[in-house]
C-alpha cells in the first residue's frame, strides 16, 4: 500500500516541528511499536507447540513462521532506512505500523500453517519500515541532548525489559486465551500507537537519498534462498534438486550483492567500512551472538515443551528468570565499558556465555530445572554483557561520518544471525532423534558461535582501541 493510497497515515494530524512539546506521550507513542515488535520474537517460541498442535503443522513450518517474520525484517531492514530518508520518517513508521497490525490480525486469523507464514511475512516487513524509523524521531521530538539522553535510557530499559517478559506475557495469554492471542493483542494496542503517533509525532524533513534496488533484490534474493536451504534440507534431503537449486541462487545472489557493493555507483555501505577488516569483525560477532541467543530462544523452548512436557504457561514461567538477566547484563556492560573500554566486557561476556552454553550440552529431559535456568541464565548474562559493548565497537571504528550506515549494517547482521540460528536449531531438532544427541550437537554449535566470537574480539577489538587512543592523542 502506497502513501497516496493511504493519505491518513501519512498526513492527517501532523503536528509542526516547530510547535510541538515534548513530554513522555510521545516516547510512548514510539514505544509501542518497538516492544510490539521484540514481543513478537519472544512469545511466538512459547506458543510454537500449541500452534503445532492447533494447525497440524510439522517442525518445518514452525521454523518458518518464527523466521518468516526474521527473513523480511532482516532482508527489508535497510530499505526501511532509505525509505524513510526518501519520504519522512515519519509517514513511514505510520505505514509500517499499520502494515504489522494489520499482519498480526491475520496472525490471529490464520486457517492453516501456510497463511500464517505469509502473514508472517508481511508482520516482519512492516517492522522493517518502522523500526529504523523509531529512534530516527525520537531524535527530533527530544532535541535537548540531556532530555535525550534520559529518554534513550528509558526506551532502552522499555525495550529489554519486553523482551524478557515476553515469554511470561506469551504462556499467560496462551494459557488463557490460546496461541491466536499473542497476535491479536497487538491489533488494539496498535491502533492506539497509530493514533497515538498521529497525534504526538512532529513530520521531519526528507533527504534525498538513492534507492539502491539492485542491492537490496539481491540481498532478498540471499536471505530467501538461504533460509530454504536451511529450513527445508532436512524435509526435501540436503542433495535433493530443489534444495541445490536453492544453494545455487543463494550464492549466485551473494556474489551478486558483492559485486556490486564494490563496483556499484551507489553501495548499501560507504566503501571506507569495506577496507576496515575491524567493521567485519565486529558484524560476525554479532551475527554469531544472535546465531546464539535466538537459536538458544527456539531450541530451548521445544525442548522444555516437547522433551520435559511442560505446557506453554510453565514454558513463559520457567523462561522469565533465563531472559530476565539480559536487561542486567545490558546495564553491567555501560559501566564495564566506561571503566575499561569495550574489550573487556566482550572477553568476559563471550567467555562466560561459551563456558556455560558447554555446560548445558549434558541437559537431558531429566535435569533438574534449578540447574538448567542457572546454566542458561549465567550464559544469557554473560552475552547481553557483550552486546552493548559490540555496538559501541561499532560505532567507534563508522566514526560520525557513517554512524547510520554502520548501524543498519549491524542490526540487519544481528537479524540474519538470528534467522540463521533459528533455522539450524530446527535442522538439528529434524534430522536427530532423542534428546540424549540433540543438546551436546545443539548447545555445542552454540557454544562454538560463542568461542568464534571471542576469537574475533581477541583478534580485532585491541586493533581499534589502539587505533582510537592514537587518533584521541
Amino acid at each position: 500500500m502506497s502513501s497516496a493510497q493511504c493519505p491518513n497515515l501519512s498526513t492527517a494530524g501532523a503536528v509542526p516541528a516547530a510547535t510541538h512539546k515534548a513530554g513522555i506521550l510521545p516516547l510512548v507513542a514510539l514505544a509501542v511499536g518497538f516492544v510490539m515488535a521484540m514481543l513478537d520474537v519472544t512469545v511466538v517460541n512459547v506458543g510454537l507447540s500449541n500452534i503445532a498442535a492447533s494447525l497440524d503443522a510439522p517442525l518445518s513450518t514452525l521454523v518458518w513462521i518464527v523466521d518468516g517474520y526474521t527473513l523480511t525484517f532482516a532482508a527489508m531492514l535497510m530499505v526501511g532506512g532509505a525509505l524513510a530518508d526518501r519520504f519522512g520518517g515519519r509517514r513511514l513508521y505510520l505505514l509500517g505500523l499499520f502494515l504489522f497490525v494489520l499482519a498480526s490480525a491475520l496472525c490471529g486469523m490464520a486457517p492453516n500453517g501456510e497463511f500464517l507464514i505469509a502473514a508472517r511475512l508481511l508482520q516482519g516487513l512492516g517492522a522493517a519500515f518502522f523500526m529504523p524509523s523509531s529512534l530516527s524521531l525520537l531524535t527530533h521530538v527530544y532535541e535537548d541532548d540531556r532530555v535525550r539522553a534520559r529518554m534513550l535510557g528509558v526506551w532502552s530499559a522499555t525495550v529489554g525489559a519486553a523482551a524478557a517478559v515476553g515469554p511470561l506475557a506469551g504462556g499467560v495469554l496462551i494459557h488463557w486465551m490460546g496461541w491466536r492471542s499473542v497476535f491479536l493483542i497487538n491489533v488494539p494496542v496498535g491502533i492506539v500507537g497509530l493514533w497515538m503517533a498521529r497525534r504526538l509525532i512532529p513530520a521531519v524533513p526528507r533527504h534525498a537519498r538513492a534507492l539502491n534496488l539492485y542491492s537490496h533484490v539481491a540481498g532478498v534474493l540471499m536471505l530467501a534462498g538461504l533460509s530454504f536451504v536451511l529450513i527445508q534440507g532436512p524435509v526435501y534431503g540436503w542433495t535433493s534438486p530443489r534444495i541445490l537449486a536453492g544453494l545455487a541462487v543463494t550464492l549466485l545472489a551473494a556474489l551478486a550483492l558483492v559485486r556490486h557493493e564494490l563496483r556499484g555507483i551507489a553501495p548499501l555501505l560507504p566503501r571506507a567500512l569495506f577496507s576496515t577488516p575491524q567493521f567485519a569483525a565486529a558484524n560476525g560477532i554479532g551475527f554469531l551472538i544472535n546465531f546464539g541467543v535466538y537459536g538458544n530462544l527456539f531450541y530451548l523452548a521445544l525442548f522444555l515443551q516437547q522433551g520435559r512436557g511442560v505446557d506453554a504457561l510453565h514454558t513463559g514461567l520457567q523462561l522469565v528468570p533465563i531472559m530476565v538477566v539480559i536487561f542486567f547484563g545490558n546495564l553491567l556492560s555501560g559501566r564495564m565499558s566506561a571503566h575499561w573500554g569495550p574489550r573487556v566486557p566482550l572477553l568476559l561476556g563471550l567467555s562466560v556465555g561459551a563456558i556455560f552454553t558447554a555446560l548445558a550440552m549434558g541437559f537431558h529431559p531429566q535435569t533438574p530445572y534449578w540447574m538448567l535456568a542457572l546454566v542458561c541464565a549465567a550464559a544469557n548474562l554473560g552475552v547481553s554483557t557483550a552486546i552493548p559493548a559490540m555496538t559501541a565497537v561499532v560505532m567507534q571504528v563508522a566514526g560520525r561520518a557513517h554512524a547510520n550506515s554502520a548501524a543498519a549494517a549491524l542490526n540487519a547482521n544481528r537479524q540474519i544471525g538470528a534467522l540463521v540460528g533459528v533455522a539450524v536449531m530446527g535442522a538439528v531438532l529434524h534430522s536427530v532423534d532423542g534428546w540424549g544427541l540433540r543438546n551436546p550437537l545443539a548447545f555445542g554449535m552454540m557454544a562454538l558461535a560463542y568461542a568464534l566470537a571471542l576469537w574475533l574480539v581477541w583478534r580485532f577489538v585491541g586493533v581499534v582501541e589502539k587505533q582510537m587512543t592514537a587518533r584521541q592523542a
